[in-house]
């Protein structure tokens, strides 16, 4: 609810347009989970929390590529359906990154990881579904009421953001020193490393071997009655989690038959009764086993992300989004290392959140890096590469904190195992966002300088369109304008 208040007071008409598209992405999405069968585990929350998001970004990416639209040429339904023909490209490679990643983890993977690789392919089709097509028809028939036409600003497409001003105002080449800037990415990422080797990571049952007992209760309860319960039983340090069709799921390296009798009694005394729905033993081999086919499947999956990026960019952007990746890997597993917390399924679920936004975030500034550097082929690469990103920040800053909004409320009030989700994907987030500028930037502009090689073409979607367009863009540069110093921004 937060999320949708904060797109429509950023967004206006636009914004309530987009929410009532998310509306229609929600129930498509479960309506295909329960079609299939499937239950939605925590890495099933965190594939649907991370389609979520990348919903809301197609979403506000239009948008923001809609009021550029319009400053350049006002006439709104051109604005809007030129915003989405030119947003195409950077949902679509976002888009197919993530697929990418998803169909390797489902056919590598097993167990958790498997299973996000699945709801991450329903969540990214129907997300796509939602953001180039049912929000598109919509935003184009409120447009053409003529109440609408008549009051433009009610759109939220026809001014410009107070963001976007200030960082008009901004001279795009803040990353000339991108061998500076890249040294405090490298200083971050020792830190985290060091918390690996010093402290070393707390893994859970699911790596380290142990039991897994499932409850159902006749009555649902929550997952902080649960702990509860487990807790007065003579529990208080064992793994409590609720699923999604009101289970309750217990893990601990070690337990013998009477305490599970124990701690389905005290289950039951909290829901009015309990059945034991799975009661699974795993070996420190299959645990092994487990870790192994992850890193592997999302190894693989690495390699095909950086293979499609080169493909549609260039090595250098492509190596760039890998660098900026593995920062954000290794700083949130830092952090799990340094505050002692256990890295476990939730840990897993987390962590591959965090490696889908942050690929989406870095290819979202690489599209439009690809698009400046194609227009202005003899100014300089880091200035090139500092104007996209001011181009998209906006759009950056505005999807980071509607995501946020909804990991705060998780934070504080889903209880400690979502706590520790939450506070995962919201220091991968952050991070990721930062290390888009000051680590995948930096990288592409440094072996840029080692490997020069000509600009990508353009496609026919990604050229000016009409007379206007083309002045306005000769004039001012793609998106923005020039300064006092003839910087185009």
């Amino acid at each position: 609810m937060l999320a949708a208040v904060f797109l429509i007071a950023v967004y206006r008409l636009v914004g309530l347009v987009a929410v009532l598209a998310l509306g229609g992405y929600a129930l498509i999405a479960y309506a295909v989970q329960t079609g299939l069968g499937a239950t939605l585990t925590l890495p099933g929350l965190a594939a649907f929390v991370l389609a979520v998001g990348m919903a809301v970004d197609a979403n506000v990416l239009v948008a923001e590529r809609s009021r550029e639209e319009y400053a350049a040429r006002p006439r709104l339904e051109r604005a809007s359906e030129n915003g989405y023909r030119n947003s195409l490209s950077a949902v679509g490679d976002a888009a197919v990154t993530s697929l990418l990643a998803a169909v390797l983890l489902f056919f590598l993977a097993s167990g958790p990881v498997r299973g996000f690789g699945v709801t991450l392919v329903i969540g990214v089709v129907v997300s796509l579904f939602s953001a180039l097509v049912l929000s598109r028809l919509l935003t184009l028939a409120v447009l053409k009421i003529p109440a609408v036409r008549a009051r433009p600003r009610i759109t939220g497409i026809a001014e410009v953001g107070p963001v976007r001003r200030k960082l008009e105002a901004r001279d795009p080449g803040f990353l000339r020193s991108a061998g500076k800037i890249l040294a405090v990415g490298g200083v971050v990422v020792v830190l985290a490393i060091g918390g690996l080797i010093v402290r070393g990571l707390e893994l859970g049952v699911e790596f380290t071997g142990g039991r897994m007992v499932e409850f159902t209760t006749t009555n649902p309860i929550t997952a902080e009655q649960a702990r509860g319960a487990v807790a007065a039983a003579g529990h208080p340090n064992l793994q409590v989690t609720t699923t999604g069709d009101g289970a309750v799921a217990l893990r601990a390296g070690e337990l013998d038959d009477a305490e599970v009798g124990a701690l389905r009694e005290a289950v039951a005394a909290a829901g009015g009764g309990a059945q034991v729905l799975r009661d699974e033993m795993i070996g420190p081999s299959l645990g092994a086993e487990l870790a192994r086919g992850g890193i592997i499947a999302l190894g693989v999956a690495l390699a095909a992300q950086f293979a499609y990026l080169a493909f549609r960019f260039r090595w250098t952007l492509g190596a760039g989004a890998v660098a900026a990746l593995f920062t954000n890997v290794m700083v949130v597993a830092g952090v799990f290392a340094w505050t002692g917390r256990t890295a476990d399924g939730v840990f897993l679920a987390a962590l591959l959140t965090v490696i889908g936004y942050s690929v989406n975030d870095t290819v979202v500034v690489f599209d439009r890096v690809r698009e400046h550097w194609a227009r202005r082929a003899g100014e300089p690469f880091h200035r090139v590469v500092g104007s996209a990103v001011l181009s998209t920040l906006p759009r950056t800053l505005n999807t980071g904190i509607s995501t946020l909004v909804i990991l705060a409320m998780l934070l504080f009030v889903g209880g400690a195992t979502l706590a520790d989700f939450a506070l995962a994907l919201i220091v991968g987030i952050v991070v990721g966002t930062i290390s888009t500028i000051a680590v995948a930037g930096p990288v592409a502009i440094l072996l840029q300088q080692r490997w020069s090689g000509m600009p990508p073409r353009l496609g026919k979607a990604e050229q000016p369109v009409g007379k206007a367009g083309r002045r306005s863009r000769e004039r001012a540069g793609p998106e923005g304008t020039r300064t006092g110093d003839g910087a185009v921004v």
